[in-house]
C-alpha cells in the first residue's frame, strides 16, 4: 500500500505592499504670450517700393509733394532761413540714405516743406519752406575741413546730395511733438513712427491736420 503523502504546506502570502510613491505635482503651465501686434504698415509703402514707395512713384501733372525737415536751432534755425540771402538755403549735410533719397529722388521744385526745431523746448514745427531748386550734389562732402567730408563721395560719383528750401512764412503757432503725439489724425505721421530721419514725407491730410493745430 503506497504511503500517503503529506499534505503540502499553504504559502505565506506576502504581506508588505509596495510603497506607492508621491505623485509630482504638475507643473503650473506659464500663461502663453501674447503675440505682438505686427506693426502697422507704413503709409507710403507699395509692394515692390518697400516702405516709402509712394514717394517716388511718378507724378500726375501738377501733383506736389508734402515734406518735413528738421534743423537744431543751434546748428540753423528758422530765423536764419529767413536771415539767409533770399531767404533761401542749401539743405546739406544729410549723411543717412533714406533721407538722402528723400531729397535726391523724392523732392521736386515747389513741393511743400514744413520747417521743424528739434532738440528744442519744446521741439516743434515753426514755418513753411518750399523746394527751389531740385537735387544736386552736396558738396560738404567732398570738403575735408568739414564735419560732413565722405572721402568716399566725389564730384564725378556723389553719394550725398542737397535742395534749396526758400522760406514761405512761419506758423501762425508752432505745432509742438507733444500735441501732435496727441492728435488722432497725425498718429501714422512718419515724424511720430521714424523719429531718427532728418526729411521725412507727410501726407496731405497731415499738412492740413498741422496748419489747422497752428491757427487753433
Amino acid at each position: 500500500m503506497a504511503a500517503k503523502k503529506k499534505p503540502a504546506k499553504p504559502k505565506a502570502r506576502t504581506t508588505t505592499k509596495k510603497p506607492v510613491k508621491a505623485k509630482t505635482p504638475a507643473k503650473a503651465k506659464k500663461p502663453a504670450k501674447a503675440k505682438k501686434a505686427a506693426p502697422e504698415a507704413s503709409q507710403f509703402a507699395t509692394a515692390d517700393g518697400g516702405p516709402w514707395g509712394k514717394c517716388f512713384l511718378p507724378r500726375t501733372n501738377g501733383e506736389r509733394r508734402y515734406w518735413l525737415v528738421k534743423s537744431e536751432p543751434e546748428t540753423f534755425s528758422w530765423n536764419d532761413l529767413l536771415a539767409s540771402p533770399s531767404q533761401t538755403t542749401r539743405w546739406d549735410g544729410v549723411r543717412n540714405f533714406a533721407a538722402r533719397n528723400f531729397l535726391r529722388d523724392g523732392m521736386r521744385v515747389g513741393d511743400p516743406v514744413f520747417f521743424y526745431h528739434s532738440s528744442s523746448e519744446p521741439p516743434c514745427i515753426v514755418g513753411q519752406c518750399a523746394v527751389s531748386h531740385a537735387a544736386y550734389p552736396d558738396p560738404t562732402a567732398f570738403d575735408p575741413a568739414h564735419p560732413g567730408f565722405d572721402e568716399s563721395s566725389s564730384p564725378a560719383n556723389p553719394t550725398w546730395f542737397v535742395v534749396d528750401l526758400r522760406a514761405v512764412e512761419p506758423l501762425a503757432h508752432p505745432v509742438t511733438l507733444a500735441r501732435m503725439k496727441q492728435t488722432k489724425a497725425l498718429s501714422r505721421m512718419a515724424l511720430l513712427r521714424i523719429g531718427r530721419l532728418s526729411v521725412t514725407p507727410v501726407t496731405k491730410a497731415e499738412w492740413d491736420a498741422i496748419l489747422a493745430l497752428s491757427r487753433g
